[in-house]
């Protein structure tokens, strides 16, 4: 172990960053956090839309994992934690609205009769054909997608699958890995011949550990504001923010510190935490590591858009619940839609006159449709939720973000493009890297990642090794996003 208590630079002031900065605050090191945008926060962005505070990023995080609630907690959030008010979910499937299965891991049930009413009976019956079916090898990985596929049938992977694992990745389950993205269901792949017997003992040992508690939690006012939260904190601290500079040089220096560059400034260092996305750190790591740039530029990402829609409450009634998602298969443009005046009970009280909701378009491929202009991407979004649920008033305001580039991808082979990329930067002291290009795409993932990246500069591997052998599952938050 070795004590960085001198300075140390973070790049990036996403939630990983600032999770990071804290952190190395709290170990006693002096901090000076680099943005290139305007703001902190990445993809945690509080916004409103007629006047009522809302997310234009994600709205929800993981509360079975500790990372993130506590450190909502620590910085002072504690009173605005707030569960989703309902959890029930439903699937815009074959025309209709469909009360989202019971008794599933990601989309994968226990048992056939879970999915009665989702699948057809060819559907239903080729899931009961997995008991007699001989072992899947899955290796070293496998795309989630075509293992679920081989064991319970297309139908399963198009209908349950990839509507849960688009609106968390925006990605396609016959590319996403299933030990990166799913790892839960991994374990069982390696260790059942039955995928559904499999999942009957997780759920059978999540049921005997009785865990109590939301699964997942918001924040009033939104998700958004914990980063703002943070950097308050780090600046309470005495850290140093500073945003729109870019970082544009990343040095050893001959002492064995580092040299940061931002146009005519330069930052000296004993160590640098890189929390940027993977085509930003590729570009600051290639003098240093080339091997570990290498590998970093072929991570992907998918882009997508969130239309976020209020409503006059007079106007407008919606089926009970979160939301729903919509298989790809069935053809349409939204992917999901979540009911956020009736998910999240603060944005009701603060605005009971409005119903606020939105929608998600765009997946891994889709470049077409994110290429319409706002206006176009509001009225399809508008036809779509028509269509789901005979909603045919007027917005009294819409906004669309986009998320260009937004969610780095797990392809097969994610794991171990990870384990090359650390395995160089271990090899220059005073160097880690953290975010969601690595061990998750969901903020407890990401704080995670941070807090293993402090303990690697302070020379303890054994959060990054263990990030690294077990991912940080991101399950899906009910419907939207």
């Amino acid at each position: 172990m070795r004590e960085v208590q001198g300075q140390v630079v973070v790049i990036g002031a996403g939630i990983a960053g600032l999770a990071a900065a804290h952190r190395l605050l709290e170990r006693g090191a002096r901090v000076t956090v680099l943005e290139a945008s305007g703001r902190v926060g990445g993809k945690l962005l509080p916004g409103e839309v007629a006047g009522a505070r809302v997310d234009l990023g994600a709205e929800s995080m993981l509360a079975r994992r500790p990372e993130a609630v506590a450190l909502a907690r620590e910085v002072g959030l504690t009173d605005r934690l707030r569960p989703p008010a309902t959890a029930t979910a439903s699937l815009w499937t074959r025309g209709a609205l469909r009360p989202f299965p019971k008794g599933h891991v990601m989309g994968v049930p226990g048992t056939a009769s879970a999915l009665a009413g989702v699948l057809s009976e060819e559907g239903l019956a080729r899931i009961e054909r997995d008991a007699e079916l001989p072992r899947t090898e899955v290796g070293d990985d496998v795309a989630v997608g075509q293992f679920v596929a081989e064991r319970l049938g297309r139908e399963v992977v198009d209908r349950l699958l990839e509507p849960m694992l688009g609106g968390v990745y925006a990605g396609d389950a016959y590319r996403l890995s299933m030990r990166s993205a799913v790892p839960q269901l991994f374990q069982v792949a390696r260790t059942h011949t039955s995928l559904t017997a499999g999942v009957r003992e997780l759920q059978a040992k999540a049921a005997a550990a009785r865990q109590t508690g939301p699964v997942f939690m918001g924040i009033q006012g939104g998700i958004g504001t914990l980063p703002l939260a943070v950097a308050d904190s780090v600046r309470a601290r005495g850290g140093e923010i500073l945003t729109r500079t870019p970082v544009t040089e990343l040095r050893r220096t001959s002492e064995g510190g580092w040299q940061v560059g931002s146009g005519e400034r330069t930052w000296l260092a004993d160590a640098v935490v890189v929390a940027a996305p993977a085509p930003v750190a590729a570009r600051l790591l290639r003098a240093e590591t080339p091997g570990a740039a290498a590998e970093l530029d072929g991570v992907e990402y998918a882009s997508m858009a969130l239309v976020t829609l209020a409503y006059r409450r007079a106007e407008t009634a919606l089926p009970d619940g979160s939301g729903f998602l919509v298989p790809p298969v069935d053809g349409r443009t939204i992917k999901a839609s979540t009911f956020a005046s009736q998910k999240w009970g603060w944005i009701a009280e603060e605005n009971p006159d409005l119903v606020v909701l939105r929608t998600s378009v765009g997946r891994y491929g889709e470049a077409e449709i994110l290429r319409r202009d706002d206006s176009e991407l509001v009225a399809v979004s508008r036809h779509d939720l028509k269509a789901a649920t005979g909603l045919d008033a007027t917005p009294v305001a819409t906004r669309v973000t986009r998320w260009d580039d937004g969610l780095p991808q797990y392809p097969v082979g994610h794991h171990a493009r990870v384990a090359r990329v650390r395995e160089h930067i271990a090899r220059l002291p005073g160097l880690a890297v953290c975010g969601a290009a690595y061990d998750g795409v969901g903020i407890p993932a990401c704080i995670a990642g941070a807090y293993a990246a402090v303990d690697q500069i302070h020379g303890d591997l054994r959060g990054v090794q263990e990030l690294t052998a077990h991912p940080v599952q991101s399950l899906h938050g009910g419907a939207g996003e």
